[in-house]
């Protein structure tokens, strides 16, 4: 899974952390999770803090 997958890494994002408010999680965990989910191999690198505010508000209305 790479960093553009956006909505991918949210439904996994909410299986794996499903008593998180995805609204008060910071940038430094969110890409922290994010490398650190199971399929995911992308190099930190190419992540950015839009991407990261895409899979934030991905999330969000995954769990909405």
């Amino acid at each position: 899974m790479k960093w553009t997958e956006v909505q991918e890494i949210a439904i996994q994002l909410s299986d794996a952390h499903p008593e998180v408010d995805p609204t008060k999680v910071n940038f430094v965990d969110l890409m922290r999770w994010v490398m650190a989910l199971p399929d995911f191999n992308d190099d930190p690198k190419h992540c950015g803090e839009r991407i990261l505010e895409g899979i934030q508000q991905a999330w969000i209305e995954e769990i909405e």
